[in-house]
């Protein structure tokens, strides 16, 4: 008998008191010693030398071996001096949640059994009616289906490539932790981490090499973290970190700064080395009234505005930030109901030949007509409906409405061919649907694909080139014709023109703007259009405004031109032009 616990130790068809490997470890907790030692022979017969049998004649006896996580399984007892009833599974499971336990009582209350069975217990023998080989199998079965039960559960609050713990589980903490912080003098943080181009060095290196960086990123950032914070993958390349019982802000950044700079370093994925930098977000709790889901979004909110600024730095949410969350919320909830109720419209701007200076196309452009503030110009709310996704069924509003207005032109006019130009958003042009969504609308509507030209802007197709080349070619199968807008400011112009299927190459207003007064921009644009030209594209210039523009882009060669020189946009029943 241990004197610390009063447990006697055993092991079944031998004399020796420690546990030998491969053997299971049970303790009975019965105040009969009678009864304790006929489950120890009981054991020892059905099984010999692959039990050890400890007994304690009372709860509180057989809990210091609970919480110490020595034992395998538990024989309860019903009828204890120190816990009657279920309040001695009730107590087991306080402490030791993931320890099977199978109840050996004299009462025969189905009743009692099926309640047990309820609460936890892996099952319920009579006394009496059991021998040593029914005792043995419903112990090892109990273990065997306790373990399921621990591992499936794993599974489930836990992410399968990383083992970090998934949202759920991230969610649960977060929860918890919230309330601890109402009865502490402290704060609590949620760091949000999103890895800046992983999509580029999962496409280039492989899925395999991309999985690998993420087990890596994860144990690197394991690794520097206090003891009681938990690290979380959301999935893809986002992480989540809480960081209980901090002073404030300032450490905050501190644990942000250390996370980052575990990343600098870099990764061996066995044949390549992948080189990563991440944008944070932090948002912070101080015992106020907080909700998990809120702060989650605040500190994805402040990430998003890292990677604004160029990827590799943080951002604590603020109350600008959340200023700015509120009003996207509310333009999130407005622009759902402007689509149902119609207050969503289509406005055509004329793209003109510079030659003839006859329509050739025209531009679809989204106008909102607010109900109180009147008609808002896409600035007042695309970057809102970029952010919160609903830019899918506000783009896909517009397409259908272009393609049909395209339709009802060519059905009125089939002599007069005008192309529709409609933008596709950064956010459209990552979605998987893309491709079917666009064929499905042409169908639908009617309308002809080679009258139909998608305009994507250059930022959002230089990122991945591989990926949006597939992606452009796939819509190019549909018939429909491919222009890249805003040329010129991004980063990887030429590289972007040579690689994709663009027709159209479309000058951004910020060149056309000076052309007629600066010989560099007026050389610039000349670039263009050449290199254009012996690609075999179009070129269209925007933001023309004054007939001196309108004259060096013709003696540069420019095809179309677009802007309020020749018209402002507007409804289709105002536009004119024969149509």
């Amino acid at each position: 008998m241990s004197p610390a616990t009063g447990v006697i130790t055993a092991v079944t068809g031998g004399a020796e008191s420690e546990r030998h490997a491969g053997t299971l470890r049970v303790l009975a907790i019965e105040d009969n010693l009678g009864d304790a030692r006929l489950v120890r022979a009981m054991l020892a017969e059905a099984a010999p030398g692959a039990v050890v049998v400890d007994h304690a004649p009372r709860l509180t006896t057989g809990m210091p071996g609970l919480l110490d996580g020595r034992y395998d399984c538990v024989l309860l007892d019903l009828s204890l001096p120190d816990a009657d009833g279920l309040d001695g599974l009730a107590q087991i499971r306080a402490v030791a949640i993931d320890l099977p336990v199978v109840v050996l009582s004299g009462g025969t209350d189905e009743q009692l059994a099926m309640q047990a069975v309820q609460e936890g217990a892996q099952d319920y023998l009579i006394k009496g009616q059991v021998d040593g080989r029914l005792l043995y199998r419903s112990v090892a079965y109990a273990i065997e289906r306790k373990r399921a039960e621990v591992q499936l559960a794993h599974q489930a609050l836990h992410d399968q490539l990383t083992s970090l713990p998934n949202r759920a589980l991230f969610y649960d903490r977060l929860g918890q932790g919230l309330a601890r912080l109402k009865r502490r003098k402290s704060a609590l943080a949620v760091i949000f981490c999103d890895l800046d181009r992983f999509k580029v060095i999962n496409d280039s290196l492989g899925h395999g090499a991309g999985d690998r960086l993420l087990v890596a990123v994860a144990a690197r950032l394991s690794g520097v973290l206090r003891a009681g914070d938990t690290a979380a993958r959301f999935g893809g390349d986002e992480f989540v970190i809480l960081c209980e019982d901090i002073t404030g802000e300032q450490q905050a950044i501190e644990i942000a700064e250390r996370l980052s700079e575990a990343l600098r370093a870099p990764f061996d994925l066995g044949d390549d080395e992948a080189f990563v930098q991440t944008s944070v977000g932090i948002a912070l709790a101080d015992g106020c009234e907080a909700r998990p889901e809120a702060l989650i979004r605040d500190a994805d909110a402040a990430m998003y505005r890292a990677k604004e600024r160029g990827g590799g730095t943080y951002e604590v949410f603020d109350d600008a930030m959340r200023a700015r969350a509120v009003h996207r919320q509310q333009v999130e909830h407005a622009l759902h109901r402007a689509i149902d109720r119609g207050e969503i419209e289509v406005h055509y701007q004329p793209q003109m030949r510079m030659t003839t200076g006859s329509l050739c196309g025209v531009e679809a452009l989204v106008r909102w007509r607010h109900p109180e503030h009147g008609l808002l110009m896409p600035d007042a709310f695309i970057p809102a409906a970029e952010e919160t996704g609903i830019i899918h069924a506000l783009g896909l509003h517009v397409l259908e409405v272009a393609c049909r207005q395209a339709a009802a032109w060519q059905s009125a006019q089939p002599a007069t061919s005008v192309q529709m130009s409609v933008n596709l958003s950064p956010r459209q042009c990552q979605h998987p649907d893309l491709v079917p969504t666009v064929a499905d609308v042409l169908r639908r509507t009617g309308a002809d694909p080679a009258l139909l030209c998608l305009e994507v802007t250059e930022t959002a197709v230089t990122e991945d080139l591989d990926v949006m080349g597939g992606v452009l070619a796939a819509l190019k199968s549909l018939g429909l014709t491919l222009a890249i807008d805003d040329f010129g400011t991004g980063y990887a112009s030429l590289r972007a023109l040579q690689r994709l299927p663009f027709d159209v190459v479309k000058i951004d207003r910020s060149f056309v703007t000076d052309l007629h007064r600066s010989d560099q921009e007026a050389a610039i644009v000349a670039a263009v259009i050449s290199l254009a030209h012996a690609l075999g594209k179009r070129t269209v210039a925007e933001g023309v405004e004054v007939i001196a523009q309108v004259e060096r882009l013709r003696s540069l060669g420019c095809d179309v031109g677009q802007g309020f020189y020749y018209a402002r946009p507007c409804p289709a029943g105002e536009l004119g032009y024969g149509l």
